[in-house]
């Protein structure tokens, strides 16, 4: 006779899939028409000059847009100051705050560097062509001045509890800043609506785009790698095993609080670049010859592209919507990561953020492109054919991995690595957001967040076994409905912004702050 443990009874549950499945359709089918109702409204789509796309995206670009000639184009007259900042140069270890400037950063980042920067861009340059990749850079330089004003208004008026501990993000500085700059009722009231719904969308997103999600795509990459459905990782009960190794790791990050986050992160994110970037750079070098011919298809297809790519309109806005869901600039996600670094000057962290979008997008997603154009795979050509005929759209991981593959057959395995890595630490940077909604939702206390902690990692588990569909679909709805009230509130007060700016500018003007002897090691 045998007998089976609690963890085995949990496989072989798993294996046998009927009511786990059962589970999936059911929650699918209560929640479709809930989503698709809510997708339709944050993603309906305008027409302009015979080009449909959707409204939240010209929101986001019209904003970066607006913030870039507001502050003077600050993404470049204060570019090289954001470096120093992010060195440590202007750091002072006793101002308030729990992490550093480049911890901070890194944190930021790790929710937002991921698959968008691998699938979005194969998808651009395949529905756009490669003049996409141009208004891609475009639309991440605008996002900096977007970055730049939501992680200043973030440290402005964030709060520090007796301990140390740092909450900030939309939340507060939507409560706080709209009833200071609209002193009556109406601003109050106005202030703490957005507040709330600005929080229920972080805490909604955070569990399941930022978690769920992630933690499905991690293993569903592991198990394509290792044989797929008749592989090593086949079975659901493998999935389950995962989703609760996965979980133990990230809790064992999160239950330290952003201190804990920014110090696996700052490692994290240069790793995963690192790692990513060189591979790009491999791709690159070994075609160094077609770089050239590679950057003019950008170039003029920026300007002068296919009609079937949908003209230069079509071709713009492919590129800005990719951008703009791959650095979330708007979005209020990440000054909540940002509102944590130790500062007394606001404008600081508003500047250390700037460089973000630059990071993400400008770096990162353009070396995704550059190595998909100068590969030129028979899949990527047969691809767009495809978009231009009118079929579907392909898996944009797939464009990339082949682009790898011509040089790196064995890229498959690397990308699996770079997918884990990416997918880990949006995981955690997004359990801590999450963390934050809740306690501003529900009021602070060690019960409180323990009790966040456990049902966060719970998700994670859920994650890996049960794909949600339409639960996911949600969620990136519920993450964009964010930009809508966020940047309302960014518009009424850049007054605030261009006051912390000022004010900062004149410190260094004066020598009231100065370079500190020797920059802190990042």
């Amino acid at each position: 006779m045998t007998t089976t443990t609690a963890g085995d009874q949990l496989v072989l549950a798993a294996e046998e899939g009927g009511a786990l499945s059962g589970i999936e359709d059911a929650i699918n089918t209560v929640f479709t028409p809930i989503s698709d109702g809510f997708s339709n409204i944050v993603f309906g789509e305008v027409t302009v000059f015979g080009v449909t796309f959707p409204w939240i995206v010209a929101w986001l670009v019209i904003a970066a847009a607006v913030f870039t000639t507001a502050f003077g184009f600050i993404q470049i007259r204060s570019f090289k100051l954001a470096i120093d900042l992010v060195r440590g140069k202007y750091t002072d270890k006793s101002e308030p705050g729990e992490i550093n400037h480049f911890q901070a950063l890194a944190s930021a980042l790790s929710g937002t560097v991921g698959l968008g920067n691998i699938a979005g861009v194969g998808v651009a340059v395949t529905v756009g062509g490669a003049g996409a990749t141009f208004w891609m850079i475009l639309c991440g330089l605008l996002g900096m001045a977007t970055k730049f004003v939501e992680c200043t208004l973030g440290v402005k008026y964030r709060e520090i509890d007796a301990d140390g501990t740092v909450s900030g993000g939309p939340m507060h500085y939507l409560r706080k800043g709209i009833a200071e700059r609209i002193p009556n009722a109406f601003g109050a009231g106005l202030g703490k609506v957005l507040a709330v719904l600005a929080a229920v969308m972080i805490l909604f997103f955070a569990i399941a785009g930022g978690n769920m999600f992630q933690a499905n795509q991690t293993f569903a990459q592991l198990r394509n790698v290792t044989g797929g459905e008749t592989g090593l990782l086949g079975s659901d009960g493998a999935a389950l095993i995962f989703g609760i190794l996965l979980a133990v790791l990230i809790g064992a990050v999160i239950i330290g609080g952003i201190k804990s986050i920014g110090a696996v992160t700052s490692r994290l994110v240069p790793a995963m670049a690192v790692i990513y970037v060189l591979a790009c750079l491999t791709v690159i070098g070994v075609n160094y010859a077609l770089v050239p011919s590679a950057v003019g298809d950008i170039l003029s297809g920026a300007f002068t592209p296919e009609a079937g790519f949908g003209g230069l309109i079509g071709v713009l806005i492919v590129g800005f919507q990719r951008a703009a869901f791959s650095n979330e600039a708007g979005l209020g996600s990440a000054p909540i990561a940002h509102s944590a670094v130790k500062t007394k000057h606001p404008a600081t962290e508003g500047l250390v953020a700037l460089l973000e979008p630059f990071i993400d997008t400008v770096i990162v997603c353009t070396m995704t492109a550059l190595t998909i154009v100068i590969a030129k795979t028979q899949f990527w050509t047969d691809a767009q054919q495809t978009v231009l005929n009118g079929g579907d759209t392909p898996d944009g991981v797939t464009v990339t991995s082949e682009s790898f593959a011509t040089v790196l057959p064995w890229f498959p395995y690397v990308l699996t690595v770079a997918v884990a890595l990416f997918a880990i630490s949006t995981i955690i940077t997004w359990g801590y957001y999450g963390q934050r909604a809740w306690l501003f939702l529900f009021g602070k206390g060690k019960a409180k967040e323990r009790a966040y902690n456990v049902l966060f990692c719970a998700f994670t588990v859920v994650g890996s076994v049960l794909t949600l569909g339409s639960v996911l679909d949600f969620a990136d709805a519920v993450l964009f409905a964010l930009a809508l009230f966020n940047i309302i509130g960014l518009y009424i007060m850049i007054p605030v912004v261009k006051k912390e700016l000022a004010s900062y500018r004149e410190k260094l003007r004066s020598g009231e702050v100065r370079k500190a002897e020797k920059a802190e090691k990042v």
